[in-house]
Formats: C-alpha cells, structure tokens, sequence
C-alpha cells in the first residue's frame, strides 16, 4: 500500500503543476461539466448515500449531515455553477512597486500545489473541496470518512469524469478508499508530494492530524460557539436569533453550544426561552443559577451542568447555559471556553458591541445576528473548503483566494547590487 500510494500522490503532484498553469477556460468548463453531471446522476448519488444512511443509527446526529437529498444535490450543483462565475484569482496582481534603481516588482497570486483534505461525514465536502481547489489551480487529496464511503466513491468517480471531459488531468483529484488510520498516517508522512493538510471533523481528528501531519495543516470545522445576552438587550430578539443558532441545523459547526446572560437579563430572557424552547426538544446543561430560574419555570429537558458542558461542542440538540454579572466575565469565559469559531453578542449598547467585536478571539464575531451565518457561500466566497479556526495563513471561510499563496516577481534590464 505505501508504495501504491507513492505513486498515486506523484501522479498528483506532477497533475497540479499542468493545472497550476493551465487556462482559466479550461477550470470553469470542468465546473459547469460537473454541475450538469451532478445534476443528471443524482439517482446513483442518492442510491450510493442511502447505502450509507442506512449503516447509521437512526438516531445518530451525524445522520443529518451524512443523508443527501434530490434539493441538495440541486444545490450543490447550484453552488458548482457560482464558483465557475466567480473571478478566477490565479496570476492576480496582488501589489506592485518600481524602485529607484528602476526594478519593477510585483507579488502574484500562485495556487498551494497539492492540498489534502481529510473530513467526516459529509459526503458534499468531496464537492466542495474538489471544485474550490481547482478552481483555484490547485490539486486535491481527499479522505473522506468511513460512514460516507459509498457516496463519495460515486461523487469521485463523477469529479474524474468530469475533468477528462474538460481536458484537465484526471490525477488533480485523488480520492482514497481506505477505513483506516494507518493510511491517514502514510498521507501525513508524503510531505514531499503535499503541501498543505485540513482536516476538516471533530477535535479528535484534528489533534491526530496536528500531531502526524509532516506538511503544515490548518485546522478547520470544530466550533464552540457562544451567544452572550447583554442587559437592557431587547429578549424578543434574542430568543429569536438564539433558536434559529440552537435549532436549525444542530449538527453543524456554526451552531450555538452555549449561551451567556447577564444576570440583570437572566428571568425576563428565561421566562420567554421556555416559552419558545418549550417544543424545540433541546437539552438544557445550566450552571447554578440558570438551573434554579429554568426549574422555575418549568423547563423540562434540565439538567445541572457539569465544567465539561462549557467548552463542548454539542453538534445535537443540547446547549449549556450560564450566567455572568458583567460583559467583561462574558468575555473572559467565552474567550477561555470557545474554539475561535463564531461568537455572538445580542446587545443594544454600541459599547458593549464594540468591545465585544475588538476583545473576543474568534474568526467570526456577530452583533444582533445568529451564529449560523459563518458560511462561504452566505459570505460570497461562492464556497468554502473549511472554517479556520486558526490565524494563520487562513481564518474564517476558506474560499479560493484562501487557497493560493503568492510568489514576487522581478523585473530589471541589468541592474546590480554595490
């Protein structure tokens, strides 16, 4: 297997440099070859993911991210189709300058090479990750997981297609089939042939890719995410935007795992998010004093909260919350607690807003809005590979200009340097 995979990540790396340098044309055709085959194949996808729905416990959470439907293949068609209109980014100008000896130089935007991607789950991470990576001239590895296998080996099969018929080398996207760990470990080693690795899942992979990766990685996908209810903050509001964060789509890493409240705020928000909770099925793990108001009010999934509720990232119907007497303890768990994901504020005080938006370490930070906004495509990037929950080189959406790196170009007619 090392061997064979050797050679498959050369083929890779020797893809990436034709596509690297290869017409701008030529990507976009690939992009509106593979919506249209996403969208006529989408019996064999649906077949393929309800083979792999159906070795999941139905009550399983990641269930809602594994299962495709008819829409969302649309969708996910419809999002290939904006990607293709968006403004290629390769050969860009990024900066220019003319020094007084008359040197003419210039940063250009140049793709990674080859990215591997490694992700749980969501067999639409295969879409994604291939179309955002050759879009922006770069190759993909990708390790999807054991759960999704089914559906990503069609969907890879459907990307390979597509980029013959678009004249590109079949190798710029290498899907491996393998269950388990030791081959991870055999990608994290081939330094030689990727430049980059995202693991994109749970804490548990990306501490395993941080610690084996020999190429340098960015860590996307776990997000603790908080929402802080200031005083004087209007509850109506609030309640809205902290159901839409808890309850939309609970599985997902923009989702709200923890709210914050000042007390001034504590019963009059309480007594409204029972009201509004009462049939949302969610689990409540509250702190000391939360307990007592939510007891009062006859919340009925309660529970005392235990220190490992604050700073887990639920991905299901549960949330913790707690109660502080000032904006400055809010900040100060939040920032210890939360994973430089998305935090919210619900306030009606500018200051409070504005700290809150210049002291929170997060990719993302929200004044009055849900937390379920962090997206690429709701960001206008068209996509994303992954949410960077890091500082470098990327944070937040990774969309294609997070995908490219820059080289300087110089230009002289014979200058030298005394």
């Amino acid at each position: 297997m090392p061997l064979l995979l050797e050679n498959n990540l050369k083929k890779v790396y020797e893809a990436s440099r034709l596509l690297g340098v290869s017409r701008e044309k030529a990507r976009k055709n690939f992009l509106l070859i593979l919506a249209r085959m996403l969208e006529s194949d989408y019996d064999a996808i649906l077949r393929a993911n309800a083979r792999d729905c159906k070795k999941m416990d139905s009550h399983d959470p990641m269930l809602d991210r594994l299962r495709l439907t008819r829409e969302q293949i649309q969708s996910m068609a419809r999002d290939v189709r904006s990607i293709a209109a968006i403004q290629d980014v390769i050969h860009e100008t990024i900066e220019k300058r003319v020094l007084k000896n008359g040197l003419k130089i210039s940063k250009i935007r140049v793709p990674i090479g080859v990215i591997a991607v490694i992700y749980e789950s969501r067999p639409n991470v295969t879409i994604d990750v291939a179309v955002l990576c050759v879009k922006s001239g770069n190759a993909a590895v990708l390790k999807g997981g054991r759960e999704s296998s089914e559906s990503n080996r069609v969907l890879a099969r459907i990307i390979q297609k597509s980029l013959v018929k678009a004249g590109l080398p079949k190798d710029c996207i290498l899907y491996i089939d393998a269950k388990d760990r030791d081959t991870v470990r055999q990608v994290l080693a081939m330094d030689k042939y990727i430049d980059i690795v995202i693991p994109r899942g749970g804490r548990g992979l990306i501490d395993f890719v941080r610690m084996n990766a020999r190429m340098p990685s960015i860590e996307t996908g776990a997000g603790v995410c908080h929402a802080y209810i200031d005083k004087g903050s209007d509850v109506n509001i609030a309640v809205s935007i902290v159901h839409n964060a808890k309850t939309q789509r609970p599985s997902v890493c923009n989702a709200l795992d923890t709210l914050v409240i000042h007390k001034d705020i504590a019963k009059k928000f309480l007594s409204l998010f029972c009201k509004v909770f009462k049939n949302s099925n969610v689990e409540v793990r509250a702190d000391a004093q939360s307990f007592c108001i939510l007891k009062l009010y006859n919340y009925k999934q309660l529970k005392k909260a235990s220190k490992k509720d604050f700073g887990t990232e639920f991905l299901s119907l549960k949330m913790s919350i707690k109660i502080v007497g000032s904006i400055n303890e809010a900040i100060k768990h939040i920032n210890t607690c939360g994973s430089g994901h998305s935090e919210a504020i619900i306030s009606n005080n500018t200051k409070s807003i504005q700290r809150f938006f210049s002291e929170i370490d997060a990719a993302c930070v929200y004044a009055n809005a849900s937390t379920r906004f962090t997206d690429g495509s709701v960001f206008g990037l068209g996509g994303e590979i992954g949410i960077s929950t890091q500082k470098l080189h990327a944070r937040g959406p990774m969309g294609t200009n997070e995908l490219t790196t820059y080289k300087w170009v110089i230009e002289g007619d014979g200058q030298v340097r005394e």
